[in-house]
């Protein structure tokens, strides 16, 4: 099995409604995400949301890593892991604006 590691980024939703896809493990993958850094380049603070989902679908309850996260404005925060992804898991992600970015940071095993 090869390991390969890899960094993936995303920028914010418009929205808390909105959820995009940071990272997403294929039918015969599995990953180990280690952190998850949250980056508000905006003045004021930004909230941001983290699910865990078999599909690119919005996170319902009991499936978040992180829910309505406060983020000081200039401020980088992180997730800390690990969360195993079996195959074809989603990490979705969800800010209020635009100002907040997403990096992952993933060993996927294939």
């Amino acid at each position: 099995m090869a390991t390969a590691y890899r960094t993936q980024q995303i920028g914010g939703t418009s929205g808390t409604a909105t959820f995009a896809t940071l990272y997403s493990t294929g039918a015969s993958t599995t990953a180990v995400v280690s952190a998850i850094h949250i980056c508000n380049e905006a003045a004021t603070a930004g909230t941001a949301w983290i699910g865990l989902v078999s599909s690119a679908i919005s996170p319902g309850s009991g499936e978040f890593l992180a829910v309505n996260w406060t983020i000081p404005g200039y401020t980088t925060v992180t997730w800390n892991g690990p969360v195993t992804l079996g195959n074809t898991e989603f990490i979705r992600v969800s800010s209020n604006g635009t100002a907040v970015t997403f990096t992952a940071a993933v060993a996927e095993v294939s």
